[in-house]
C-alpha cells in the first residue's frame, strides 16, 4: 500500500501585512493531485494544520475542505499539533469519521482512540496517534527548570514505547504506523539543514524547538513500519531510529527562515512485516519568499523580485527617508526593506579607553559613512558635559 505524509500546514498563518490563504489553497490542491496521481491509499498530516489554536472562518473552511477531497478516494488520519486545538479536533472527530477523515486531537491510550485500525489499499493498518505532549501534562511547574526537561523528554519517550509495544504485540499481519507531533534530537533546521539552531525567523517559534524538549530517535523504532513526523519544518530523514522516520516539513516556505527550502510530501511503500520504502515529491505551489541584498536600481532591474514575497536589503550611501515608499512601489509583494550604508570598512576599531566624542565620531563614520555634522558634535559635547557634571 501507498502512504501519502505531509505536515505543517499552518493554514491561517500570514506574512507580514499579507495574508497566505490563496497560497495554501494552491498547496493543498497540489496535494490532493499529487495524491491521486500516485493512487495514495492513505493519507496522514502530522499535525499544525492550523496556525493558532482558533483558527478564521476562512481557515477553518479550507482546511476542513482540503481533508474532505483527500477522503474521497483513501482514509485520512490527522493529528493536533501545538498550534492547534486538541479540543476543536475531537469536537470534529465524529463528525468526520463518516466521511474516512479520522482526527485525533487528546493524547489517548492505545484501546481508547489512541491507535486507529483502518483498511486501506487491501491491507489492515494500525496508525499510533501521538499528538503534540503539551508541558502542563508531562512537567511538575514546582520542579528545578532541569527537572522540566528530564520529565518531559521521560513522558513522551514513555509513550513512544507504549504505542510502539501496542504496534508489535497487535501488528501481526497489518502495516503499522506512528504519526506524532514532537522534536527528535539531533534534527536540523533552517535552509539548507545546515544550522542546529533555529534562526529568528522561522516558522514554528524557537521555543517550542529547543533542544531541552527533544526526544531520542531510538524509541521511534520499536514498532512502527514507519514513523511520520511533524513539528520541524526543514524536511528531513531521522537518523537512528531504527525503522524509516521522517519530518513532511510544511509545504509552503512560511517565513524567511524558510525562504528557499525545497517543500515536498512524503509518499511511503509499506507491507506489512516490513520496513517502509519512502521517497519524497517535490511541491511547487505558492508563492516563493525571496531575500535579496543590492542598489536600489539593480534591484528594480530583476524580474523575478516581482512576483515573490520580499525581505530586502537596499545599499545607500546615506539615510534614505523615502526608501520604504520607493520599495513598496516597486516591489508589489514587499514585506521588508532595510537601507545598508556602503562605505569603506576602518581598519581598526576604537580603543576602549577613548574619549568619548571619539567614540561617537567613529560610530557615525562606521554606521553612516561620513564624520557628525559639527553642529550634531557640539551638541553631543554640551549634553555629555552636563551629565558628567551633573550634581549627584
Amino acid at each position: 500500500m501507498r502512504i501519502l505524509h505531509t505536515s505543517d500546514w499552518h493554514v491561517g498563518k500570514r506574512l507580514g501585512r499579507y495574508d497566505r490563504l490563496a497560497d495554501h489553497a494552491a498547496v493543498l490542491d497540489e496535494i490532493a493531485a499529487v495524491a491521486d496521481d500516485e493512487k495514495a491509499d492513505l493519507v496522514v498530516v502530522s499535525g499544525d494544520l492550523f496556525d493558532r489554536p482558533a483558527p478564521p472562518v476562512d481557515a477553518l473552511r479550507l482546511v476542513l475542505g482540503a481533508l474532505e477531497r483527500l477522503a474521497r478516494r483513501r482514509p485520512v488520519v490527522a493529528i493536533a499539533g501545538n498550534h492547534d486545538s486538541p479540543a476543536l479536533f475531537d469536537l470534529l472527530a465524529p463528525l468526520l469519521a463518516p466521511r474516512g477523515v479520522h482526527l485525533v486531537g487528546g493524547i489517548k491510550p492505545p484501546r481508547d482512540g489512541g491507535v486507529l485500525e483502518l483498511e486501506a489499499g487491501g491491507e489492515r493498518v494500525l496508525v499510533a496517534c501521538l499528538p503534540y505532549l503539551r508541558e502542563g501534562r508531562a512537567v511538575d511547574f514546582m520542579q528545578d527548570v532541569d527537572g522540566w526537561y528530564r520529565a518531559y523528554a521521560e513522558r513522551l519517550e514513555l509513550l513512544i514505547r507504549t504505542y510502539a509495544g501496542h504496534l508489535e504485540r497487535h501488528g501481526d499481519g497489518a502495516v503499522t504506523l506512528l504519526v506524532a507531533h514532537l522534536l527528535v534530537r539531533g534534527v536540523r533546521f533552517g535552509a539548507g539543514g545546515g544550522d542546529p539552531t533555529p534562526p529568528p525567523a522561522r516558522g514554528e517559534r524557537p521555543l517550542l524547538l529547543g533542544e531541552a524538549y527533544a526526544v531520542s530517535a531510538e524509541p521511534l523504532g520499536g514498532g512502527p513500519s514507519y514513523a511520520a513526523l511533524g513539528h520541524v519544518h526543514t524536511p528531513q530523514e531521522v537518523a537512528g531510529a531504527g525503522a524509516p522516520a521522517r519530518y513532511a516539513g510544511s509545504p509552503l516556505e512560511l517565513d524567511f527562515g524558510e525562504a528557499g527550502e525545497p517543500k515536498q510530501v512524503v509518499l511511503v511503500d509499506a507491507v506489512p512485516g516490513a520496513p517502509a520504502r519512502c521517497r519524497p515529491r517535490r511541491l511547487t505551489a505558492g508563492r516563493r519568499l525571496l531575500r535579496a541584498r543590492g542598489r536600489f536600481d539593480e534591484l528594480a532591474a530583476r524580474p523575478e523580485l516581482a512576483e515573490a514575497f520580499l525581505d530586502l536589503e537596499v545599499e545607500t550611501d546615506g539615510p534614505d527617508p523615502g526608501l520604504a515608499d520607493r520599495a513598496r512601489a516597486a516591489f508589489p509583494y514587499l514585506v521588508k526593506v532595510r537601507a545598508v550604508y556602503r562605505h569603506e570598512p576602518r581598519p581598526r576599531r576604537p580603543r576602549r579607553d577613548a574619549a568619548w566624542d571619539r567614540l561617537y565620531v567613529d560610530y557615525c563614520r562606521r554606521a553612516y559613512g561620513s564624520d557628525p555634522d559639527p553642529a550634531l558634535l557640539a551638541a553631543f559635547r554640551q549634553l555629555l558635559d552636563d551629565v558628567l557634571h551633573a550634581p549627584a
